[in-house]
Order: C-alpha cells, then structure tokens, then sequence
C-alpha cells in the first residue's frame, strides 16, 4: 500500500489533508546576502522590528538578520505560526530544506510534535555554492546511495533515533547549470524511477531552465508525474512559454504567495509578480486544463514572512489567496484537487 513519509513516520495518503508543497522551518540564507542602497544600510543591519520593518520588505536580503530562520526566537515563531495554520485547516507542510541549507530535522520534530502539523522532509542537494568540499566531491552513485538511505533508512539523531525523508527536494541549481548540480539532477531521476518517490527542483532565475532540468531529469529515468518544478512565478514569466512547458507533464508549483514586493533582489531585471498577477496565471492555467498538475505554496525562508515579525504566516495561501479565488470563479472541488489530492497523488510512494 502506498504512505507517505512524515518525520514521525508513515501515515496513509488520506490522513495527508491540506498541504503546502513548498515551506521551510528552519534555515540559514545567509549565503545570499545582497548590498543594500548605502544610504538604508544602518537600518538593514539592525536586527528586525517595526522600525525598519519597511526597509526589510522592500530589501529582505539585505538583513543578515532576517535570513536566519535558525535561531531561538525564530524557531518560536514558526511553533506559533504552524498553530495558526493548523487552527485554520492546515494539515501538512512539505520541507523543502535540502543539504546545503543547514537541514534541522531535530526541530522538524519538535515542531510536528507540538502543533500536530504532519512535515515531510526532503533529501537531495541545493545549488552547487552552498555545498562543502566533501559534498562538491560526489559522484551520480554516491548521491543516489545518499538520497535513497535518507528515505529508505533514515538519519540518525541523537535522543530521538532515525528520521526518515519523505521526498527528494529542493534540488537546486543556478543557470547556466553547474556540473555539481547536473549529477544531482541525473541522481534524483534516477532515484526516482527505484523508490517512486516525490522530487522537487529549484530552477535558476532564467525561463530556460526548467526545460533543461527537466530534460536530465527524464534522460535519467525520472517519472514527470514525480515531479515538482518550483518557483514557476518567478521563472517562466510569458504564458504561452508556460503552456509549452507544461507539456513535459510535471507539476507546476506557484511557491512565492505572500511576496508583494516588486524589486527582486536576487534577479534586478525581473519584476516579482505580486498576489494578483499570481491568482490571474493560476485561474488562467485552470481554464487550459491543468487543475491536476498545480500545486501552491509560500516558500517561507526569512523571518520577514512570519507573523510574529510582521508577515502573513502560514495560512495565507488557505485564508487570503482561496477566497479571491473562489470570488474568481475557483470551485471547491478545484480547491481541493489543489491544496489535497495533487499533493497526495505527487507524495505517496510504495516502501
């Protein structure tokens, strides 16, 4: 019978309920700091509050101190934000903190412990820069070996025992691809086509690619079905491209709600779609056919997002976003293939 995988164990695919595909708990961003306009830089060093809230959300990468989602007073506002969820109907979050990012499957415990939030973690590398020497190192066959003992054994921690992954994922790559990063796309579809388990893949900041990921995933015998391209709102920006893309039959995930702020930092020459341009592709992808191939998510990584430093938490996609969706003509029964079953059907694997 297929499970899917929690950090506390196996549960049966209908006890998965509603479920963002894409989230962090626990992760260091430190690695992608960006030098803000000299003129903010005084209020950008201190640590986050409501004085230089405002410069935050205009320049989120330009705080050290917000992208350190892995210290005390941050992991006690992700516990309050997960009750939220929870409280209002949440049921599963997909942890996509994958080596390079500093994993803390520890709290990925405590967390679903404490709030009764089921959290699946994922193996898998992020992209090239954030790896160690001995990791850079790794053949094809010593990442495949490493992927699958994660999901089928586990990681060992002290004081609570083996932790096992329930996917493969982020797996990250910037463009053009590295050649660290192409043996970790050619490990997971691999992989994959043993376990037949769920993937997930960060794309670089360039509308080419997805497509040239998702050619070595599938070379290597990768199921498209399996798979998650993340980020799709900020990577392939013209519609008609999108539909090409879509043809290749994976999911296309839509990560980045709750992001309002135009100025991408990480890509100057891109504008960031906001909330609105993001339900008007989504309710466009529906009317193409696609209600089964998306998936929706927040890709919460800095303290700016949570609640308790002024963001909207967790339960934003399930409180904010389906409501002006459903105003749009969203049904229920699309809800539910969204947030529900496309999540089930893509996680569930056979052990």
């Amino acid at each position: 019978m297929p499970v899917i995988q929690t950090v506390l164990g196996n549960i049966e695919p209908n006890l998965l309920g509603r479920t963002l595909t894409h989230e962090h708990i626990a992760l260091d961003f430190e690695h992608f700091y960006c030098s803000p306009p000299e003129d903010f830089q005084s209020f950008l060093d201190q640590k986050l509050c409501l004085t230089n809230l405002g410069f935050i959300r205009q320049y989120p990468y330009s705080s050290l101190d917000n992208l350190r989602l892995n210290d005390d007073i941050t992991y006690e506002a992700v516990i309050k934000d997960l009750e939220l969820y929870k409280r209002f109907g949440g049921s599963s979050i997909v942890e996509n903190t994958s080596h390079g990012l500093n994993r803390n499957l520890e709290f990925m415990v405590e967390a679903s412990k404490k709030t009764g939030v089921n959290i699946i973690a994922g193996t898998g590398h992020y992209v090239h820069e954030l790896q160690n020497s001995e990791h850079m190192k790794m053949s094809v066959e010593q990442m495949t070996d490493l992927y699958s003992k994660e999901i089928i054994t586990g990681i060992e921690i002290d004081g609570i025992g083996m932790i096992k992954c329930g996917f493969i994922g982020e797996v990250g790559s910037v463009y053009p691809l590295h050649d660290f990063e192409k043996r970790a796309i050619k490990a997971t579809g691999e992989i994959q086509e043993v376990l037949g388990c769920g993937v997930s893949f960060h794309p670089g900041r360039n509308a080419d690619a997805p497509f040239e990921i998702l050619r070595l995933y599938l070379e290597a015998g990768g199921k498209a079905n399996k798979c998650v391209v993340s980020h799709m709102d900020r990577t392939i920006l013209d519609f008609d491209q999108l539909l090409e893309f879509a043809k290749f039959g994976c999911y296309i995930q839509y990560d980045l709600f709750g992001t309002e702020c135009s100025y991408y930092q990480l890509n100057p020459t891109k504008d960031m779609p906001n909330d609105a341009h993001r339900i008007n592709y989504f309710m466009k992808l529906i009317d193409e056919g696609l209600i089964n191939r998306l998936l929706m998510s927040h890709d919460v990584h800095t303290k700016h997002r949570l609640t308790s430093f002024g963001g909207h938490g967790y339960h934003h996609v399930h409180m904010n976003i389906l409501p002006r969706m459903f105003a749009k003509g969203l049904t229920l029964d699309q809800a539910e293939q969204i947030t529900v079953i496309n999540p089930t059907n893509w996680l569930e694997f056979n052990i």
